[in-house]
């Protein structure tokens, strides 16, 4: 979608039912995607489904390399509601856009290739291409509304669930899921959102062919948090492939600030080349390494790492003297290997000071590691903490977007208002685009009811 000013003013999604156990298994077992993916999978005529922004807690640029992130989904989103048409257009139309998007199913004349330039038709293309390709015959035509109520281009990955609203709407009104090569490759919420990640970065997944994508070099983060997360509890998981490692129950007295800087956490352009450079560097050192070791079948930097205790130190070595490739490995072991267990732990045990500490640390590998932090953003995370915050962070693929805080629920506002505040008199260029709001974790994607999408 094409960047939009998030939400101004606050809202406040209060504590829900009795504290969490100690651990709960990953991922709802009961309607949503489970349903969608255990069913016969029959086609619909129409459906609806609603799919949450996320919250990246820790797990800076870890996914796609194989490492750990620390999830929240939340409580605003997108809701994609999909009718079947009698002709073969796909017609969608948003709530942040005032133009509507039209794709031919007969015509591939019709899907013209994304210009770089960040429309939100891009992203539709990319879906219903790879649907395409990958289940040949089983697209229809459909009228598709996307109302939101998630910040757009904010680091809330509004562009990843618009791919996974649509897809989750196409596949259910078509009944791909009953499609054999669809069930030899995907039974689980944590399978379909690596499926859908490489969608969007143009990856093939298993047996399913890649496709063009939408021109980042991104992992399944998101689309897993989506798909996977759950109400008041933050979930850990690992990448390549992607497996559940822990979830912690969130506690009922805090809350989670989000501050929207202003500054567009886009990905076209000059913005698109400066993300792609993190993930590219990860890359580029995987590829020395199995070069150096002959170890094809390490994919990732974690594959490496696993390797044994001497991985470390040759990676270094394949770094050097490039600085940023040696500050992107230091960023991504500290994150991956201690920084995010570490962090999951300590707010299991109640233990926010040292949460904070470990949240500064990760922020700090931002600034100087990734190299993917504006003024605003790091202006954002040190106030927070100065008007008392117990743990603050910019979260996702940074260049600008969203920093979040964990506050008392009870001066949850007050505080919110506080930090917006301050943030617009220091920042005056970026005030009339920022704004802040207060949430929990919430659902992960599900159905909704039609009439009401």
């Amino acid at each position: 979608m094409s960047a939009a000013p998030g939400t101004a003013g606050l809202s406040h999604h209060g504590p829900v039912g009795d504290p969490q156990p100690a651990r709960i298994e990953p991922a709802e077992r009961e309607g949503g995607v489970h349903d969608l993916l255990s069913s016969r999978a029959e086609p619909r005529q129409q459906t609806a489904w609603f799919v949450p922004g996320r919250i990246e807690v820790l797990g800076k640029h870890t996914d796609y390399a194989g490492g750990r992130s620390l999830l929240a989904a939340v409580d605003r989103g997108h809701t994609v509601t999909a009718r079947r048409r009698e002709d073969r257009l796909i017609v969608v139309t948003s709530g942040a856009a005032e133009d509507e998007v039209v794709l031919d199913l007969d015509d591939p004349g019709s899907r013209r290739e994304d210009d770089g330039s960040g429309h939100w038709g891009g992203y539709v293309r990319t879906v219903v291409e790879r649907l395409d390709a990958n289940f040949p015959g089983r697209l229809v035509g459909a009228d598709i509304s996307i109302p939101s109520t998630l910040p757009l281009a904010a680091g809330m990955s509004s562009s990843s669930a618009l791919v996974v609203g649509l897809a989750l709407a196409l596949i259910d009104l078509t009944g791909i899921a009953a499609d054999p090569a669809f069930r030899a490759a995907i039974t689980t919420p944590e399978q379909l959102g690596e499926y859908l990640g490489t969608v969007e970065n143009g990856q093939t997944y298993g047996s399913l062919g890649g496709h063009r994508g939408v021109g980042t070099f991104g992992g399944s983060e998101d689309h897993t948090a989506m798909l996977c997360g759950r109400a008041d509890a933050l979930v850990q998981y690992s990448f390549c492939p992607v497996r559940h490692e822990r979830t912690v129950p969130f506690p009922q007295d805090l809350a989670l600030v989000v501050a929207v800087s202003g500054v567009d956490a886009a990905k076209t352009g000059a913005a698109r080349d400066a993300y792609n450079r993190v993930s590219l560097a990860a890359w580029e050192l995987i590829d020395r390494w199995r070069v150096d070791t002959g170890r094809r079948d390490d994919r990732v930097l974690a594959d490496a790492l696993a390797s044994g205790p001497a991985a470390r130190g040759r990676l270094v070595e394949y770094a050097g003297d490039d600085a940023y490739l040696r500050g992107r490995l230091e960023q991504f072991i500290a994150e991956s290997e201690r920084l995010v267990p570490a962090a999951a732990i300590a707010l299991e045990e109640g233990d926010l000071e040292e949460l904070g500490r470990l949240v500064d640390e990760s922020q700090r590998g931002a600034e100087d590691g990734l190299g993917n932090q504006v003024p605003e953003t790091v202006d954002l995370q040190r106030t927070a903490r100065e008007l008392g915050a117990h743990a603050a962070s910019a979260f996702g693929a940074g260049f600008g977007g969203s920093v979040w805080a964990l506050v008392p629920t009870e001066t949850a506002e007050q505080f919110a208002q506080q930090w917006l505040d301050l943030y617009r008199t220091r920042h005056p260029h970026a005030a009339g685009r920022a704004s802040v709001l207060v949430t929990r974790p919430g659902s992960c994607a599900h159905r909704v009811d039609v009439q009401a999408g």
